[in-house]
């Protein structure tokens, strides 16, 4: 058996071990002990295959085997192949000009080859006019693979032609790869058409590499059961002169595109349906992805008529028209692929293309919401029952409005609105305008009801409106004229909004936010406004949504809907009680914001930086952009946010403390006797690398007074053992600071003792000092000196005072910096109370000049001068060492 199997099994590779194994299960006497030779053969079958995963692989007792070989087609008589062949393959052309081709058995290129003529005029003439195909394989189970190209071949294109199998036969060794043919008999069916074929359990053999060639060609859906999953080859060989036989596959099949075989798995259909009801559903198929090309030259025209962004459109035409559709079996399948590739191209989630099941009628907006009365009676009644004014304690302004009419209707009763709406509310402290049951209405009024909440000048521009099927924009400002008092832009607008406000009603909550002219309190709105358009496709269970409007915001910005998010988000039911809170908060907010800019100016390292943010701060609070803050929390967000843009240094930021927070740096603990061994362990760590190369890693910086407390130690169990090396490796990767007052002391040990260095001078804003810092003359114990060379580590987290010691090093050119650039920390940042709130701003109050240029260093951190990630320094480092060592070597 294991000579067989070497010598015949198409997995050759998978057979290592297999004699040993066979020879150990003789050897244990188990299987002698089998007396039933049935039974032996079941037990060598169940063996063979849980040893090979190859359930093809059988073993056999059959005393009166008689091997039965069937005649080869070449050498029948003509008469007879031509009978084989007319009794295996039925044409026939179905309505709608769709062919239909069974074949029940593939013949192999000798006798395609004899019988040419024959296979063209009876079958490739009669289906190559046909608009579409259905390829019946469900009772195809025999056949030869060498007749596989020509069948795919009148299914492709003369060139180039196509690599479409490969079979490796273990007996003789060879490898055979099977390709397109370029010239044919006949004239081509081509790959434009489409090809449907059908399979079942039984589709067996060469029938099966045919589908699964067509499938992963993308010429073909596969409809109906998975095939059998048979063998290219397989041979029943007796096991030497015994009545025992067993059954080996003898060859293999491997696709080039999948790199793996229908065998033994079958071909998994692309439409799973009993093999009876194929021929129905394939037709079914046709007629659909019949309509596939007009049904994507609809949505191309619809698209190209009314998409709102033009610029857009013609890479959404060309998509259209390339992308692959050869898949899609079903117009729901078609709507998910092409929205999926429309959204990806546009970038625009209103752009939706839909299959209605039940065909549902597209509903359009009532166009009687807009009308407008010409009687004055009826003008002054439709204001007066739409729009709601009272008058709240604290003098509040209460203005309701549950949909927006028409601009016509408010010019014609211009006099009558302001007395109505404008007079009673023009000297409030704030004013809450409830559009929590607006739905929408008329956009026209949008630009008049916004004026009345700014200044008269200068004259304000709120949004465009760009209407692609009209093709027109429009700019909406404030009018040339208003009647009756204005509320002004200084004091508090508050729009309250619930799930149910939608249309313009979303507009206006979200021009209220663009603006910076009002504070939107309660739920996220409905969300249904997309200016869009649905268009049916006719026909068809699809409809396309198509953006025809581009709502323009006075920032330039394009809004696409979706639903407006509140600045202070609450249940629609308590958003009038928060606009209380937030108007009181918002009472306080010039005087934090003051408060901060004088904390700037009194403590930044850099004055005139300190000056010019103090002014953008109080400029951003005048133009209204601090009406969105409503709380502590997203006032310290957004005066982060600010300050740090204003200043360009990320170091600056506010944040909430409920108790005034200690600075680490106050008061330093020096360290126990017990204590100091903790220390040295938790802190460094050292280890003599390949190459006598010291590495040393610590990742905190600690204060001077405690490396004096503990430096006997520290020398003697650290600093010793790496002080001798050739060179050294600091690796700082870890270390997010600590205080800078350790930077001079480690500095000194890798310089000389003389002359002193200049490191580098602080100047502090507190206390308005320069300070010169430089290496000391005195140490405890020996120096590495300046001639070895310094390697130092560094990642995104090396900050503060160890971005300080990285910085030195770099500067006076004492050592190479390999890593990633490090995070910009600062030398020193003081914490400061913003008034009498739980606001802290932390400003930093140090600036650091460099002792080589005399100039200010970078905040934006140090740049390496080896880039390497994090994780790869170290290596990147001992390999650079290695480099310079040999290059030296050369050098001698």
């Amino acid at each position: 058996m294991a000579k067989i199997l070497l010598e015949n099994y198409c997995f050759p590779e998978n057979l290592v071990g297999m004699q040993e194994a066979i020879q150990q299960a003789i050897d244990s006497g188990e299987i002698l002990r089998i007396s039933d030779r049935k039974t032996l053969a079941s037990v060598l079958t169940v063996g063979v295959q849980g040893a090979l995963n190859d359930p093809r692989l059988t073993v056999s007792y059959e005393p009166n085997f008689v091997p039965v070989m069937p005649p080869l087609l070449p050498s029948l008589p003509i008469e007879q192949l031509i009978r084989l062949v007319r009794n295996s393959v039925k044409v026939d052309i179905l309505e709608n000009n769709i062919g239909y081709l069974r074949i029940d058995r593939i013949i192999g290129e000798e006798t395609a080859a004899t019988l040419g003529s024959l296979l063209r005029d009876n079958i490739w003439d009669k289906i190559a006019h046909t608009s579409s195909l259905i390829f019946d394989l469900r009772y195809s189970t025999a056949g030869q693979l060498s007749g596989i190209p020509f069948i795919i071949s009148y299914f492709s294109d003369p060139v180039p032609i196509i690599h479409i199998d490969t079979v490796y036969d273990r007996p003789s060794n060879t490898t055979r790869e099977l390709w397109t043919m370029p010239s044919i008999k006949g004239e081509r069916y081509g790959k434009k058409k489409d090809m449907i074929i059908l399979t079942s359990k039984h589709t067996m053999g060469a029938a099966e590499a045919v589908a699964y060639t067509f499938k992963h060609l993308k010429r073909a859906i596969i409809v109906g059961e998975r095939s059998a999953g048979g063998s290219v080859k397989v041979r029943k060989i007796r096991v030497g002169g015994s009545e025992f036989y067993i059954t080996v596959p003898v060859a293999r099949s491997f696709n080039p595109i999948t790199g793996q075989s229908w065998e033994v798995s079958g071909v998994s259909p692309t439409v799973n349906i009993i093999a009876k009801e194929a021929v129905a559903k394939a037709k079914y198929l046709l007629a659909v992805r019949g309509a596939i090309p007009s049904i994507v030259q609809s949505i191309s025209n619809i698209i190209e008529r009314s998409y709102a962004f033009t610029d857009k459109v013609p890479a959404l035409l060309h998509h259209l028209q390339s992308t692959d559709l050869f898949s899609v079996i079903s117009e729901e399948d078609l709507a998910i692929r092409l929205n999926k590739d429309l959204q990806t191209v546009s970038e625009d989630p209103r752009l939706i293309i839909k299959y209605l099941q039940d065909n549902a009628a597209i509903v359009e907006e009532d166009p009687e919401l807009c009308t407008v009365p010409d009687d004055q009676e009826l003008l002054r009644a439709l204001i007066d029952s739409t729009f709601k004014v009272e008058i709240l304690p604290g003098n509040t302004g209460y203005l309701r409005f549950d949909k927006f009419v028409e601009l016509s209707a408010l010019t014609k009763s211009e006099e009558f609105m302001a007395k109505k709406v404008w007079e009673p509310i023009k000297d409030t402290d704030n004013l809450i305008i409830d559009l929590r049951y607006n739905t929408g209405g008329c956009s026209t009024s949008l630009a008049l009801i916004l004026s009345y909440l700014h200044d008269i000048s200068p004259k304000h521009h709120f949004f465009t409106i760009y209407t692609r099927i009209q093709n027109t924009t429009t700019a909406y400002n404030t009018p040339l004229q208003i009647t009756g008092p204005t509320y002004g832009s200084k004091r508090g607008v508050y729009v309250l909004t619930s799930y149910h406000t939608a249309s313009v009603g979303e507009e206006f909550a979200y021009l209220i936010q663009s603006l910076h002219r009002g504070t939107v309190i309660g739920e996220i709105t409905s969300g249904t406004l997309m200016h869009s358009k649905m268009f049916q496709i006719e026909g068809t269970g699809l409809a396309i949504t198509v953006p025809v409007i581009n709502f323009i915001d006075n920032n330039e910005e394009c809004w696409l809907g979706g639903g407006v998010v509140p600045d202070a988000i609450v249940l629609a039911e308590d958003a009038e009680d928060q606009v209380h809170e937030i108007a009181d908060f918002h009472q306080g907010l010039r005087s934090l914001m003051e408060e901060t800019g004088e904390l700037l100016e009194k403590h930044y390292a850099i004055h005139e930086v300190a000056l010019k943010v103090s002014k953008v701060l109080l400029s951003n609070w005048a133009e209204g952009l601090y009406w969105s803050v409503v709380d502590l929390e997203s006032l310290a967000s957004q005066l982060t946010s600010d300050l740090q843009e204003a200043s360009g240094d990320h170091r600056l930021h506010v944040f909430l403390c409920d108790v005034e927070p200690e600075s680490p740096h106050d008061i330093v603990k020096i360290p126990s006797a017990e204590e100091v061994g903790y220390i040295i362990n938790t802190l460094f760590r050292i280890e003599l690398l390949p190459g006598n190369v010291g590495y040393l890693r610590f990742d905190m910086m600690a204060d001077i007074e405690v490396l004096k407390a503990i430096g006997t130690q520290l020398t003697k169990l650290v600093w010793s053992k790496i002080v001798n090396t050739d060179a050294l490796i600091i690796d700082m990767r870890f270390n997010t600071g600590g205080y800078s007052t350790s930077v001079p002391l480690l500095c000194s040990y890798l310089f000389d003792a003389d002359p002193l260095r200049h490191l580098y001078t602080i100047f502090d804003r507190t206390t308005t000092t320069m300070t010169e810092v430089m290496t000391l003359p005195q140490i405890r114990g020996q120096r590495y000196g300046s001639s070895k060379d310094v390697y130092i580590l560094t990642s995104h987290m090396t900050g503060s005072a160890g971005e300080v010691f990285t910085r030195t090093m770099k500067d006076l050119n004492r050592a190479t910096i390999i890593g990633e650039p490090t995070t910009g920390g600062s030398l020193s940042s003081g914490t400061y109370r913003i008034r009498d709130s739980i606001l802290y701003a932390s400003i930093p109050n140090q600036v650091v000049f460099s002792s080589t240029t005399g100039k200010v260093w970078s905040i934006s951190g140090v740049e390496p001068h080896v880039f390497a990630q994090a994780s790869d320094a170290l290596h990147v480092a001992q390999r650079f060492i290695v480099t310079k060592l040999l290059k030296r070597g050369k050098g001698k």
